[in-house]
């Protein structure tokens, strides 16, 4: 571990347990409650999947049929967001590009995709490049810790780009294709089942301007990480959505409740996987949760403690002042009592008993012991003559 990252964890540490661990505790507790939201989610998305008829693709013409005349009394049937009716469902199919169904198979835009690395037929491919940086600081290290401070080092060290065209699921077996789904994946931001087919790494040649990005510690990239994904024709799929009537076609759409849409996985892997996800997610709840009560239960013992002992400390120093000024009153009459006390030696501020106190630092003997403890409770002391902050004051006697 380098040195910024153990300045860096030290700092965390300090964080994590200040307020005797009320901090620690309250992140706890976030920790705690995303688990139990993220819970609740994976046990609806359980529900939903479990729920769904798991069908091919020749059955969902009857299924849709069948929905509309018992859409009242069944709970997989939903509405989206643009009004439209549909059930929930999970089909198993054969990945086919929508132009070998609908005639515009010559069409440029509906044509198939072919992978420049491997050949192979795709509705969807995606390549991804990304740099690999130097982790030399150089001997002007320091200049990229600065850096890394005002945020001048964040820049993009991937371009992805996506390529796809419309495509449907076919039951493989099925000769001619008249049963198919066209898939939708306007709004979708589930992760897609795509095959790597080309993954290499590729040298980048240093330039002479390189050395002088090495001596500052600038970052330089040393190597390109290209790779290729697609999703080829004839895959088998499970998709995982709402299944609506477009003009008689079945078509399905992404659910944004569900962490699947199409998968490589089965239903009955899919309804396993979530499941083990649930298990954890449980478990992280009651650690957490527990945790965070223990850690929030003692920061605020803590804390009331030392509330309560910073309470009697004050009340203990508010009664010496008051037993102080009590006594000083009493000497101060005494004095006053002996005998009438020149214009010249009255206190500045009452003006009736004589100066007997002189404050520290300035040392100014204008004010009597009783007024000099009155300004002493003060937030800002401050001597009445010069106006300089005083720390206390001294009682001076008379030879």
């Amino acid at each position: 571990m380098s040195a910024r990252q153990q300045a860096a964890a030290a700092i965390l540490t300090q964080l994590a347990f200040a307020a005797d661990g009320a901090l620690l505790g309250v992140a706890l507790t976030y920790v705690a409650v995303r688990s139990f939201l993220k819970f609740n989610s994976t046990i609806s998305a359980i529900r939903k999947i479990s729920e769904a008829p798991f069908v091919g693709v020749s059955d969902l013409r009857c299924i849709l049929s069948e929905e509309i005349s018992a859409s009242s009394g069944d709970n997989s049937v939903v509405c989206d967001c643009e009004g439209e009716v549909g059930k929930m469902v999970v089909v198993r199919g054969a990945v086919e590009a929508k132009s070998a169904v609908d005639g515009s198979g010559k069409s440029l835009w509906s044509d198939v995709l072919v992978s420049h690395e491997s050949g192979d037929k795709a509705v969807v491919i995606q390549r991804t490049q990304t740099y690999i940086y130097n982790e030399w600081r150089g001997f002007f290290g320091w200049t990229s810790d600065i850096r890394a401070v005002l945020g001048r080092t964040w820049r993009e060290q991937q371009s992805s780009s996506t390529r796809m065209v419309p495509f449907i699921l076919i039951d493989g077996d099925q000769q001619p294709q008249v049963d198919y789904a066209v898939v939708n994946l306007d709004g979708s931001k589930h992760e897609l089942p795509l095959t790597t087919v080309y993954h290499q790494m590729q040298p980048i040649n240093a330039s002479p301007y390189t050395f002088l990005q090495a001596l500052f510690g600038y970052e330089y990239p040393v190597g390109l990480l290209d790779e290729e994904k697609i999703l080829q024709l004839g895959k088998d799929v499970t998709a995982v959505g709402i299944c609506y009537s477009n003009n008689g076609v079945p078509e399905i759409k992404s659910c944004r409740d569900l962490p699947y849409f199409l998968s490589d996985l089965t239903k009955d892997q899919m309804v396993g996987e979530l499941s083990f996800r649930c298990r954890i997610l449980l478990w992280s709840c009651f650690i957490f949760g527990a945790l965070s009560i223990g850690i929030l239960g003692y920061a605020i013992m803590r804390n009331w403690n030392k509330w309560k002992e910073w309470q009697e400390q004050r009340r203990a120093r508010q009664q010496r002042l008051d037993s102080s000024a009590t006594a000083d009153s009493q000497v101060a009459g005494e004095d006053e009592e002996a005998g009438d006390v020149p214009d010249g030696q009255l206190c500045v501020i009452c003006l009736m008993r004589r100066r007997r106190s002189a404050f520290i630092p300035c040392g100014h003997l204008v004010c009597c012991r009783a007024c000099a403890l009155s300004i002493e409770r003060d937030l800002s002391p401050k001597c009445p003559l010069c106006r300089q902050t005083i720390r206390s004051s001294v009682r001076i006697y008379d030879s």
